[in-house]
């Protein structure tokens, strides 16, 4: 069994990140998490050229709920549930595969700036999706932030990655949200600005950091024959995914802090390679979920684009701009473009498959890799042509 090839992304929608961030901090509140969502969901119908009523699944993102998410959008499918971005699609292709559905609508809408969420202290989410933060509040280590500090200054001492080799992420990244419209932090900055910028949590920076803006994301995922019939445009393919999670300790934090995900990324490696049939040196680009810039030289590492302990090298000669030999998330990220909790970077690999991303398009692009590191999770899709 596998699930190569079985549906292709027929459309893509996002809410107006530039306008709504600017009401917000002007005090205004555009829309709840519902709202966000059904503009776009609105704007991925309209990209994808079909009738709402062309829908039979829906699949939201955890900020929403599903049965109030149909009922807004006026879906009623015959196939639905709830999963992150990564997860999604994995799900959506499994029940285009059983035959559960056909042409799957995946949905995601947060007010998390507006509203205030709390991403860090004891009381983070209500005190229960980050729960192995409040394991360790007695010592103050409550925030995601720390976490990753902890793993990126212990990442240094192993292979020589330098704070400074950390900011060609941040450079790369802002340099690529200057060449995208829709991106929130469009000023260019230099490894200079990076190194100059204050510690949140040492050695990471500021600009280490992910944003925090209200959006939504919606993406249509049909069955692969019917997704020609259907399309406006041209379909993109997902190729492989793959899946591997590391519970063992996870609530000590211990697969993150001694192994910085590295088994779950290798495993999950083979199994999305092996089923698209290609492997790194076939990519174009590579999208990394990115709350914090480490991410990407661990998913680098991990995922085969460059030697263990060579990455700091890698980013910093071979280059991971649009100008260098690995463009990496090509519309800025999570630290630059949105935070939309990983849907962002997977708009922008179907974008850029389709060749539509103007001044950052990635030239002869046919393959881009998304994959995603989160709370011992590893998740991994291509897309293509």
């Amino acid at each position: 069994m596998t699930l190569a090839k079985v549906g292709s992304v027929i459309g893509v929608g996002q809410s107006d990140y530039v306008g709504d961030y600017a009401r917000v901090r002007a005090g205004e509140k555009p829309h709840d998490s519902y709202g966000y969502a059904a503009v776009a969901f609105r704007d991925a119908l309209a990209d994808a050229g079909i009738d709402r009523d062309e829908i039979d699944g829906l699949i939201v993102g955890p900020t929403i709920a599903y049965e109030r998410t149909g009922e807004i959008l006026g879906i009623n499918p015959r196939w639905g549930g709830q999963a992150d971005a990564m997860l999604a699609v994995i799900e959506a292709l499994m029940a285009i595969k059983s035959g559960m559905a056909e042409v799957v609508a995946l949905v995601y809408g947060n007010d998390q700036r507006s509203a205030a969420i709390q991403y860090g202290g004891p009381e983070a989410m209500g005190g229960n999706l980050f729960l192995s933060y409040v394991y360790h509040a007695p010592w103050g280590y409550t925030s995601q932030g720390a976490l990753y500090a902890m793993m990126f200054r212990r990442f240094m001492e192993l292979t020589g990655c330098t704070e400074r080799d950390l900011g060609e992420v941040a450079v790369a990244q802002r340099y690529a949200a200057s060449l995208n419209p829709h991106a929130l932090m469009r000023k260019p900055i230099t490894i200079e600005d990076y190194v100059a910028s204050r510690y949140i949590c040492e050695p990471l920076h500021l600009f280490d950091y992910c944003l925090i803006n209200d959006g939504g994301v919606v993406l249509i995922i049909a069955e692969a024959e019917r997704a020609k019939r259907i399309a406006k445009k041209t379909p993109v393919l997902v190729h492989g995914v793959g899946r591997y999670d590391l519970n063992r300790g996870a609530t000590s934090l211990e697969p993150r802090l001694l192994d910085f995900y590295r088994p779950a990324q290798e495993k999950c490696a083979e199994q999305v390679f092996n089923m698209a049939g290609l492997g790194p040196e076939d990519m174009d680009a590579v999208q990394i979920y990115d709350s914090f810039s480490c991410h990407v030289p661990f998913a680098l590492e991990g995922y085969g684009y460059c030697r263990t302990g060579d990455v700091g090298r890698f980013m910093r000669e071979d280059g991971i701009s649009l100008k260098g030999k690995l463009p990496v998330n090509t519309g800025g990220g999570h630290l630059s473009e949105t935070y939309m909790q990983g849907w962002n970077h997977q708009v922008e690999a179907v974008r850029q498959v389709r060749g539509e991303c103007g001044p950052r398009q990635v030239e002869d692009c046919r393959f881009v890799h998304y994959n995603s590191d989160v709370a011992g999770k590893a998740v991994s899709i291509i897309y293509g042509t």
